[in-house]
């Protein structure tokens, strides 16, 4: 009995051993099962860390490396731009298109004036054919052509060559809406009614409302036919400026040069105007001869006479033609800058003193104003005007006023 309890007893002790060392070693595993899941789980983080940190610093790398990409960007474009704009930065402007210099002596100048009879034979003109007569349009007196006409300049000896080697013509003409090829004008160096035995010019320009053409009986000028603008702008003025030098022939429509011929193998004698078709006006005609180059008229004699820079009537608002003159005045202070220049303003003896005194400082100042617009320093130049108080001509001619009507160049 006593052995049998015993047994018992130390069945029951091995067998709570065992379970307790069982319990024992399970809880141990547990345990390290835990560690191991929690290493487990913290090498993921890590690694989850790991890669959100790596992919926060290629995306910082990628921002910092996109901003100095932008910033390069943007310094190149700068450059680029600043390179670009110094590229295209326009230069003063010269006209060198329009390098036109009205001759320094006029010795035809019909506008009309008020003295005219509306309705009458322009009086200064002789008729080759067909009809002109005076007409008002907006206010101020013209020749209209009605269905077509020839005019030459009433001059005395007008059978002679009166063109000089150097001389300038100009006029303004108008076109009513063009309705077919027939509506232009045929300007002749020629007087045909008197010269058409003894000149054998028969160069002609042609006019039209939207560019100009060089003809010739014999031959085509190169590079003078179809000279025009695709652009037909009719219902307007257009100024057109002529200027023959020894040989070469420039025509000009406005502010630009069209024409542009190194020699003609002919002299020009004379000039007739030939307008075709109706309500075709002409105004503001002047010949003129010279001139000696600026440069040496200032060497010479101390200032500069210059007649071709026009005015708005009445006002000192510069027309576009008086460019011509102007950019020749700004390239001659360019290249000597040791010249300085009093820009003075006259007028011929119409109006009153007083009135003519202010327009004349008036013109002057505007001068000088456009010469420092262009580029030219405000100390090397100063204006003033005299009104009709020096004339360098008579004032009882239209010749003689256009030339009293003029600005100076009076060097100091």
């Amino acid at each position: 009995m006593k052995l049998t309890f015993k047994l018992f007893i130390l069945i029951g002790l091995l067998t709570f051993s065992q379970n307790s060392n069982a319990q024992f070693f399970k809880k141990l595993a547990d345990k390290a099962e835990r560690k191991i899941e929690q290493e487990a789980e913290n090498r993921a983080e890590k690694r989850i860390n790991d890669k959100i940190d790596k992919g926060f610093d290629g995306i910082e790398d990628e921002i910092d490396g996109k901003n100095k990409d932008e910033s390069t960007k943007k310094s190149d474009k700068t450059s680029n731009e600043e390179a670009s704009e110094n590229q295209t930065k326009k230069p003063t402007v010269v006209w060198s298109k329009f390098d036109f210099i009205p001759g320094d002596t006029v010795i035809f100048e019909d506008m009309p004036s008020n003295d005219e009879e509306n309705g009458e034979f322009p009086s200064r003109w002789d008729l080759v054919k067909g009809s002109a007569e005076i007409a008002e349009v907006d206010g101020e007196l013209v020749i209209m052509f009605i269905d077509g006409g020839s005019i030459i300049p009433y001059l005395k000896n007008s059978d002679e060559d009166y063109l000089p080697e150097i001389f300038t013509i100009e006029f303004d003409v108008w076109f009513e809406k063009r309705t077919s090829t027939a509506n232009r004008y045929f300007i002749s160096f020629k007087d045909k009614k008197n010269q058409h035995r003894t000149s054998n010019f028969n160069e002609t320009l042609v006019v039209y409302p939207n560019g100009l053409e060089f003809l010739n009986t014999d031959k085509r000028y190169p590079g003078t036919e179809a000279n025009s603008w695709s652009e037909e702008p009719t219902g307007q003025w257009r100024h057109i400026s002529i200027a023959y030098t020894k040989g070469k022939f420039k025509a000009y429509m406005d502010d630009t040069r069209i024409i542009n011929i190194p020699h003609l193998e002919k002299n020009p004698w004379g000039l007739t105007i030939n307008g075709i078709n109706d309500k075709m006006y002409l105004k503001n005609i002047r010949i003129a001869k010279g001139g000696v180059k600026y440069y040496d008229r200032v060497l010479s004699e101390g200032k500069i006479i210059v007649n071709g820079i026009k005015f708005d009537i009445n006002k000192a608002t510069l027309k576009p033609e008086s460019m011509g003159p102007i950019n020749k005045i700004y390239q001659l202070m360019e290249k000597n800058p040791e010249l300085n220049f009093s820009v003075e303003g006259h007028t011929d003896s119409d109006g009153g003193d007083e009135t003519n005194i202010t327009l004349s400082k008036a013109r002057g100042k505007s001068v000088m104003e456009k010469l420092i617009s262009m580029g030219i320093s405000e100390n090397r130049l100063k204006s003033d005007g005299f009104g009709e108080s020096k004339p360098i001509d008579n004032n009882t001619s239209p010749e003689g006023k256009a030339n009293n009507r003029r600005v100076e160049f009076v060097k100091f």
